[in-house]
């Protein structure tokens, strides 16, 4: 059912949406646009309206109430519209929907894509939580969401129009945004095929030789990939420079009336409402085509025509062009090749014949292990665009030149002066132009005559970016829905009880889902100073177990939201716990921090749950119980077993010898471990993106499939039962099949196997400050002094 209204109900909102504002936007230009170019346009007119309302704190809360008064508006004006659907553009559309929803929904849950390969997907949910009900004020108490939002919205001003229409839609489906993230990105896609579908009007026919250049086109290799990488702006933009360029062709003819020229403006507006400076390249460059077409209109209608575009463009990109300065201040250091962290996550600059749209590797970042036959696809791609452009000029065709003309040239632009990190969005950005210029070519070809030869090409770059985006699928990092669902029935649940710790690296707790408990997550944007013993703090990206945090960093936080795990502590023990899930455990304290006097941590760091204190320590312990009336606490817990799979054989294939393993191609491994009788729960701890299977002497234990963990993560297997004494453990792994992301390389490797008995969900016992002699050479968790 959540798999369903992810994917029908959600995107039916936004087409409803988008239909309904199109058709307004069509009216306010006096001229019947394109059918296929009515959604987009649509879409387009939901994050301007979005935009201008979420600009004002005061009103923002009624964005949502805007856009649907707005769709319905134009529903009513449009009602007489008798046009018929145009099936082949539609069709297309569907498809390249399907081909973007495929690594999602072949998974059988409704998750997203790109977890931990990019944490942005967390920041533009917390947009779309904030801006749509407060707008840009920021009073929010001190926590990870706020400093977040802070980091981006008040320091930068940085533009948020691309995300608005999926808080909206959200909003109207009674979705959590984070699960209708990809269906969004896969609805851009749908309009991108629309938008490319128009600009081949007049120059391609039949309908059906248009439709096959647009789904193809709208699956550029490198779009698709960031696109399992959850960035939201790259869609967005690609179709809004489509839709603008045939906007901008069809509206500055002789025939169309002054006032058409609304509707580039509209496109215009929410390009800067989506990139703000940046969009302004693209923007300019698209209306480069409008002078040379406005050769044709007298200087009174050229006059009129920009007079209304540019009034029109102002007032709508009003919150764009106020947060310019700003905006443009901080982007032009940290997007540029001066930034510190130029290279963002990639490891190099990516090849710039990327732009083509093919690439034949899982991992875009990377180069394919034989370039021979990318290099042909990519001469064949090439060639036929070249061909579909001089026919296209010959043909006196006008948008497809236009188009391939700004998406190049805005590449270059902003290549110019951007980083590596900027250079590959801009490459994405502009690699729908190539291929669509490439099979309109082959199908200008097929119509004259030469069906063998067009046949050969349109089937060369079908292949080249079907086999590109299949190992991109293979390849996608998706989500465990199943954790992150705790982590949202956790934020809802105990709502208005924070502050809230997480003492491992979860943005999308600390960014959205625990975004009520004012939650700081400790190994990333913290408001508070974390500190561990000796005074550090978590490292970007990293996990601490409750017990090495000093015990004065811990106390302010009312809740504690942990992993629920074998290896992690017990809380200290004024916390007590009030929930426990498959993968967190919740504790809280009473308002009232007194209690505790002293607090000794133990373990380390393959056992961070027992270690035996030394005497000295614990009589130290009961002289400051004894002087001020207390006793003595402590937790003692049955050891677990925490087997490193580094020490133990594995397949070459899982990585080298001498290292954790990174399963990634099929194989087995088995190793002897020895055990107390009785019921044991088996753990793995780490990241493996095919189907892992864990056995003990032949009899399974449990089985998982596709799981990526941040460090501090365990994933249990399951329970089995055993006598005392030695015991084979096997591993049997899976590799790369038809399920998304079996072939990806995981982000953690396989560090850990793990028996226990228990979790950090264990009493904790008092004793006399008399009896303290009783706790020396005893393995415990931890002792405190109490009062």
């Amino acid at each position: 059912m959540d798999l369903l209204q992810a994917w029908v109900l959600f995107p039916l909102v936004l087409a409803a949406l988008s239909l309904g504002c199109g058709l307004l936007v069509e009216r306010a230009s006096g001229m019947r646009l394109p059918g296929v170019l009515v959604l987009p346009v649509g879409f387009a007119a939901t994050v301007v309206a979005a935009d201008l309302v979420t600009s004002i704190s005061a009103i923002a809360r009624f964005a949502v109430g805007v856009v649907v008064a707005l769709a319905l508006v134009g529903f009513a004006l449009g009602l007489p519209d008798r046009r018929r659907p145009d099936w082949w553009a539609t069709g297309a559309a569907l498809l390249v929907f399907g081909v973007y929803a495929a690594p999602v929904v072949l998974s059988g849950t409704a998750t997203f894509a790109g977890y931990i390969k990019l944490d942005d997907t967390s920041t533009w949910i917390a947009f779309t939580d904030h801006v749509l009900a407060h707008g840009r004020s920021l009073n929010l108490p001190p926590s990870t969401y706020q400093q977040a939002l802070n980091e981006y919205i008040r320091q930068t001003g940085y533009p948020v129009g691309s995300v608005l229409p999926l808080g909206i839609g959200a909003r109207l489906s009674g979705i959590d945004a984070l699960w209708v993230y990809q269906p969004y990105l896969a609805f851009q896609a749908l309009l991108l095929a629309l938008a490319l579908y128009g600009l081949l009007a007049g120059l391609v026919r039949p309908a059906w030789m248009r439709a096959l250049p647009a789904f193809v086109a709208a699956q550029a290799t490198l779009l698709y990939g960031y696109a399992l990488w959850g960035s939201v702006k790259e869609l967005v933009t690609v179709g809004l420079i489509a839709l603008l360029v045939a906007l901008v062709v069809t509206t500055v003819r002789p025939d169309a009336p002054a006032r058409s020229v609304v509707a580039p403006a509209v496109a215009g507006a929410a390009l800067l409402a989506s990139l703000n400076v940046g969009g302004g390249v693209w923007l300019g460059l698209a209306l480069v085509p409008a002078l040379f077409l406005a050769r044709r209109l007298s200087l009174r209608g050229f006059a009129l025509r920009a007079g209304i575009f540019a009034g029109t463009l102002v007032v709508l990109a009003l919150p764009a062009l106020v947060t310019a300065s700003s905006f443009f201040h901080t982007a032009s250091h940290s997007l540029s090749n001066l930034s510190e962290d130029k290279y963002g996550n990639l490891d190099h600059r990516l090849s710039y014949l990327q732009v083509v749209g093919i690439w034949p590797v899982g991992d875009f970042r990377v180069r394919p292990h034989d370039m021979a036959p990318t290099y042909v696809l990519i001469a064949v791609a090439v060639a036929a665009a070249t061909l579909g452009l001089l026919l296209a000029f010959r043909a006196r065709r006008w948008m497809l030149p236009a188009y391939v003309g700004v998406s190049l040239g805005g590449a270059l632009v902003l290549m110019s002066f951007g980083s590596p990190w900027v250079d590959a969005k801009v490459l994405a950005t502009a690699s729908p132009a190539l291929l669509l210029a490439g099979m309109a070519g082959a199908a200008l070809v097929f119509v004259r005559g030469h069906r063998v030869e067009a046949g050969l090409v349109a089937a060369a770059l079908v292949f080249g970016v079907g086999w590109s985006n299949v190992q991109a699928y293979q390849s996608a990092w998706l989500a465990p829905r199943d954790q992150l669902r705790e982590l949202e029935t956790i934020g809802k649940r105990f709502a208005g009880q924070g502050p809230a710790l997480i003492n491992e690296y979860q943005p999308y707790g600390g960014r959205h889902l625990l975004r009520r408990l004012d939650p700081d997550s400790s190994g990333e944007l913290r408001a508070r100073l974390d500190l561990l013993h000796g005074g550090a703090l978590v490292p970007k990206g990293g996990y601490a177990d409750i017990d090495d945090f000093q015990l004065s960093s811990v106390l302010p936080y009312k809740t504690l939201v942990l992993p629920h795990s074998p290896l992690e502590s017990r809380p200290p023990s004024i916390y007590a716990p009030v929930w426990q899930g498959r993968f967190y455990d919740v504790w809280q304290r009473p308002d009232d921090t007194t209690g505790i006097l002293a607090h000794l941590p133990l373990g380390h760091g393959g056992n961070p749950v027992s270690a035996v204190p030394s005497c000295a320590d614990v009589l130290r312990l009961a002289t400051l119980a004894v002087r001020n009336g207390g006793r003595l606490a402590y937790v003692s817990r049955p050891d677990p077993v925490a087997i490193a799979l580094n020490n133990e054989p594995h397949p070459a294939a899982w990585g080298p010898p001498d290292s954790s393993p990174y399963p990634i191609h099929s194989g087995t491994t088995s190793f002897p471990v020895t055990l107390a009788g009785g019921p044991w729960s088996v753990w793995i701890g780490g990241s493996f993106s095919g189907g892992l299977r864990i056995l003990v002497d032949g009899q399974p234990v449990g089985a998982r499939r596709h799981r990526l963990e941040h460090p501090g993560q365990y994933v249990q297997f399951g329970t089995v039962t055993l006598s005392p004494g030695r015991h084979k453990v096997e591993l049997r792994y899976s590799g790369s099949d038809w399920h998304p992301g079996s072939a990806a390389l995981a982000p953690e490797p396989l560090e850990q196997l793990v028996f226990a008995r228990t979790t950090e969900n264990v009493p904790v016992s008092t004793i006399a400050s008399g009896r303290a002699r009783e706790l020396c050479g005893r393995p415990l968790d931890w002792v405190e002094a109490v009062s």
